[in-house]
C-alpha cells in the first residue's frame, strides 16, 4: 500500500525548500543595480577633472604628502608588517581574508598577541570563509592575550542572508600612522620569494602620511558592522603631517578606495571603468583573477582602438583556480581581435592586482578584475598619484612579463576543442567568480 505523507510534514518541506531558495537568491543575486552602460570618454587621466571626479563622485578626497613602499613577495613583504606589529604603541589593527598557519601564521599571532599583552589595543577581523584554515590555537593564544577577534559573517540564522559577501580587504594600520595593503594573505604560500610553485608571486604596499587614515576609515567601516564599536580619537586617528614632496618615495597623492555589496558595490567597478576610460597612452594590468565582464571588455578594445597600448598579465597553468582560468580565457577572444597583450605568469602563481594607467595613476589593493570583487566582496584599493612611483611599478611589470608568456590570436583561436568547451562551461560561472 503506498503512504500517504502527512500534510504537516509537507508543510515543513514546503517552508525548508522555500527559506533555502530565498537563500540563494538572496547570496547570489547582488543587491544594487548593475551598471549597464558605456562611460563616455570627456577627459584624459591627467586632466584635473579626472582626478575631482575619482575625488568627489567616486571616492575620499585625493590627499597629497604621502610615502610609499612597494614590497615584492613575502620576503620583502612580511618582516616590515611584523617590524610595524611589534613597534606598535597605540593600537593594531588588521583586516584579512586569508589567515591559514604555518611558520608565517604563528608569528603574525605571536606579535599580535605580544603587543596585546603590553597594553596595545589589537583589533582582528577575519574573514569566516577565508580564515577557515587557521590553527584555532593561534585564535585561542591571541584572544587569551587580550586581541580582539571577530568573524566577517559568519553563519547564523539572521545573517545567512549574506553568506556570499566576503570581506576580501587587505588592511593593517599600526598606530594610525603606517598601513600596509596589497595582495597577500597569511598563509606559507605567500612566504618566500616567488622561487617556485609552492611560493606566490605577489606585491604589498607601505604607506605613510594623510591617507592612513582613509585605510583606518576603511577598516573601521567593517569593524562596525561586525562589533557594534566605534573606535575614534588619537589612539586610532592620530595628526599625520604630510612628508616632504622632495623627501625620497614622498609628496605623491593618494586616495583609499573601499566598495561593498552593502553600500556601494558599484564603486569600484566604475573607478576602473573610469580610468580605462581616461587612459591616454598606456594600461598595464597585474590581474591574478581577470574574468572581465562585456563593459570592461568593451573598454580595454575602445583603448587599444584609440591608441592605447593595454598589456596583461595573468596566472599561468599554475594557478589555485582553475574554474577561473577557464572563464578568463573564454573571453579573450575580443580583447586579442582588438590588439590587447595578453601574458600568462609562468614560474608560480602570479597573485598581483595592480592597474598602472598613463605613467601616473597606480591602484593598488585587494580587488580583482572580475564580478565577486565588483559586486560580491568587500574591496579596498589604494589609488596613487604619482608618476615617479607609476614608473617604478611599470618597471616590476616589465620584469614579471619577461617571466610571462605571451598568447596570441592564433594561439587562442587553435586550443583544442575540449578545452574551449572546458572554458565555456567556466564561464557559465563567471558572475560568481
Amino acid at each position: 500500500m503506498k503512504k500517504t505523507r502527512h500534510p504537516l510534514t509537507i508543510v515543513l518541506w514546503t517552508a525548508l525548500l522555500t527559506v533555502l531558495a530565498t537563500v540563494l537568491v538572496l547570496n547570489f543575486i547582488p543587491g544594487e543595480k548593475k551598471i549597464d552602460q558605456h562611460i563616455e570618454r570627456e577627459y584624459g587621466l591627467r586632466d584635473p577633472q579626472f582626478r575631482r571626479a575619482m575625488g568627489v563622485l567616486l571616492g575620499p578626497a585625493i590627499v597629497q604628502g604621502n610615502r610609499f613602499e612597494a614590497l615584492h613577495n613575502g620576503d620583502q613583504i612580511f618582516p616590515p608588517m611584523l617590524a610595524a606589529i611589534r613597534g606598535a604603541q597605540q593600537s593594531i589593527t588588521f583586516e584579512t581574508y586569508i589567515y591559514w598557519s604555518g611558520d608565517i601564521g604563528r608569528a603574525f599571532a605571536d606579535a599580535l598577541a605580544e603587543r596585546a599583552r603590553a597594553g596595545v589595543r589589537v583589533h582582528v577581523l577575519l574573514d569566516w570563509v577565508g580564515s577557515a584554515k587557521i590553527d584555532e590555537r593561534f585564535l585561542q593564544e591571541m584572544e587569551k592575550a587580550g586581541v580582539e577577534i571577530r568573524k566577517f559573517h559568519k553563519p547564523s540564522w539572521y545573517d545567512i542572508a549574506r553568506m556570499n559577501n566576503r570581506t576580501h580587504r587587505k588592511l593593517l594600520v599600526v598606530d594610525g600612522a603606517v598601513g600596509f595593503t596589497g595582495g597577500v594573505g597569511i598563509a606559507p604560500e605567500w612566504t618566500g620569494h616567488a622561487q617556485d610553485p609552492e611560493h606566490w608571486r605577489d606585491s604589498h604596499f607601505k604607506v605613510e602620511g594623510p591617507v592612513v587614515a582613509q585605510m583606518q576609515a576603511v577598516f573601521m567601516d567593517n569593524w562596525v558592522k561586525v562589533s557594534g564599536q566605534v573606535m575614534h580619537g588619537e589612539r586610532y586617528f592620530p595628526a599625520l603631517q604630510a612628508h616632504d614632496a622632495r623627501a625620497p618615495g614622498a609628496g605623491g597623492g593618494a586616495q583609499m578606495f573601499s566598495s561593498s555589496p552593502s553600500g556601494g558595490s558599484e564603486s569600484m567597478h566604475l573607478m576602473y571603468l573610469l580610468a580605462i576610460t581616461a587612459a591616454e597612452r598606456s594600461i598595464e594590468l597585474s590581474s591574478a583573477y581577470f574574468v572581465p565582464d562585456a563593459l570592461t571588455r568593451d573598454a580595454l578594445v575602445a583603448a587599444v582602438r584609440r591608441g592605447v597600448r593595454v598589456r596583461i598579465i595573468t596566472p599561468g597553468p599554475i594557478i589555485d583556480a582553475q574554474t577561473v582560468r577557464g572563464a578568463s580565457r573564454a573571453a579573450w577572444g575580443p580583447l586579442l581581435e582588438a590588439g590587447v597583450q595578453m601574458h600568462e605568469y609562468q614560474p608560480t602563481m602570479f597573485h598581483c592586482k595592480v592597474l598602472v594607467v598613463d605613467d601616473f595613476l597606480v591602484s593598488v589593493g585587494s580587488t580583482n578584475f572580475d564580478n565577486r570583487s565588483f559586486r560580491l566582496n568587500d574591496e579596498a584599493n589604494l589609488n596613487i598619484y604619482d608618476e615617479a612611483f607609476a614608473r617604478a611599478q611599470v618597471a616590476t611589470f616589465e620584469d614579471d612579463l619577461r617571466q610571462s608568456r605571451a598568447v596570441t590570436l592564433a594561439q587562442w583561436q587553435a586550443r583544442p576543442l575540449r578545452e574551449k568547451a572546458m572554458e565555456h562551461l567556466a564561464s557559465l560561472l563567471s558572475a560568481q567568480l
